[in-house]
C-alpha cells in the first residue's frame, strides 16, 4: 500500500512511501531514490551558492580546532576560550557570506552580457 507521507518526488512537492512489507523490493528501491535525491538536492544548492558549504565547512574546522585545543590553552579560562572560539568561526561565516553575496551580485549585474 502506498500513503502520501514522505517527499521524495524530484518536481519537489508531493511523493509516495511504501508500507510494504519490512524486505520489499519497492521499499528498498524507495529508499535509495530518497537517498539519492537527497544527495543531488544538496549538490543543487551546493551549486547555486557555493559560499554556503564553505561557511559550513569553515565553522566546523574552527570549532573542531578549538575543540582540539582546549586542552592546551594554558592559563585562559575555559569561558574566554569557548567565546574567542565563537568570535573566530561567526567571523568565518560571515566572510563566507559577504563574498557569496558579492559574488551572486557581480554574476547578477556585471558578469552577464548585455543583449
Amino acid at each position: 500500500m502506498l500513503s502520501p507521507s514522505l517527499k521524495i518526488c524530484p518536481g519537489g512537492e508531493a511523493g509516495w512511501t511504501a508500507r510494504a512489507g519490512v524486505g520489499s523490493e519497492y521499499g528498498r528501491n524507495l529508499k535509495r531514490l530518497e537517498v539519492v535525491y537527497q544527495g543531488s538536492k544538496l549538490i543543487r544548492k551546493a551549486r547555486e551558492a557555493p559560499f554556503v558549504p564553505i561557511g559550513m565547512a569553515g565553522f566546523a574546522a574552527i570549532v573542531a580546532y578549538g575543540l582540539y585545543r582546549l586542552k592546551s590553552r594554558g592559563h585562559t579560562k575555559m569561558s574566554v576560550h569557548l567565546i574567542h572560539m565563537r568570535v573566530a568561526a561567526q567571523g568565518f561565516v560571515e566572510g563566507a557570506m559577504t563574498l557569496g553575496t558579492g559574488y551572486s551580485l557581480y554574476q547578477e549585474f556585471w558578469g552577464k552580457p548585455k543583449p
